[in-house]
């Protein structure tokens, strides 16, 4: 049964832009077939809490003598994991704030990035290694490569380093850009790209939940 990691982090769960076409390729990803299934984990309506320790940044054979974890975090960082390990595409709604990350969705990031579980360290220890995960980033202005602003959106660099870089993952990026254009009189005149930029996005998460569905029901 393929199935759909789904993670959202905007904190506008009613206007959210991120939302919106995460949602959509949720949807596609449901009209494959009823045997594609989906797990939703909303990090900000359900934030997890930031780690206790920074022992969890370490697997358990790596952490010091002096170094000890709770019980209940730890749980919490091995069910994460799991359930990262065992989606066949992960999705990953990730708005810019301050030209960053939701610290929500940073949480979750640090509960799995773990040398020796999910990256290598002292043995080949990388699950996660082509697993394909499709990055919604939304972003207020225009970040495109080439304008001026596009050296300061530090959430694509951030996720791609992490997710590509560190854990090996399949990433594909789909920004919306000019989403502020609607709320801020210096954008005005761009409302009609923002528009365009958003169904572009649509049409992105239709073409990729059909190509990485299709691509997880073929490995049953």
């Amino acid at each position: 049964m393929p199935q759909l990691l789904h993670l959202d982090s905007s904190a506008d769960p009613a206007r959210s832009i991120s939302r919106q076409v995460t949602a959509r390729f949720s949807d596609s990803w449901h009209a494959i077939g009823t045997d594609h299934s989906v797990i939703h984990r909303d990090l900000h309506l359900n934030p997890l809490p930031h780690l206790p320790t920074s022992a969890l940044h370490w697997a358990p054979h790596l952490r010091t003598s002096e170094e000890s974890v709770d019980a209940a975090a730890e749980a919490l960082q091995t069910e994460l994991i799991e359930e990262l390990i065992s989606a066949d595409v992960v999705l990953i709604g990730a708005p810019m704030y301050n030209w960053s990350i939701p610290s929500t969705l940073k949480a979750w990031i640090d509960y799995v990035h773990v040398p020796g579980v999910t990256v290598p360290f002292d043995g080949d220890t990388a699950p996660l290694v082509g697993k394909p995960a499709v990055v919604v980033t939304s972003r207020g202005n225009d970040y495109t490569p080439g304008t001026d602003a596009a050296s300061t959106d530090h959430a694509t660099a951030q996720l791609r380093q992490v997710l590509e870089f560190a854990l090996g993952m399949d990433v594909r990026f789909v920004p919306v850009d000019l989403t502020l254009a609607p709320r801020v009189p210096a954008l005005a005149s761009r409302i009609p790209q923002a528009r365009a930029n958003l169904e572009a996005a649509y049409s992105a998460a239709d073409e990729l939940a059909l190509l990485l569905g299709g691509s997880s029901a073929g490995q049953e």
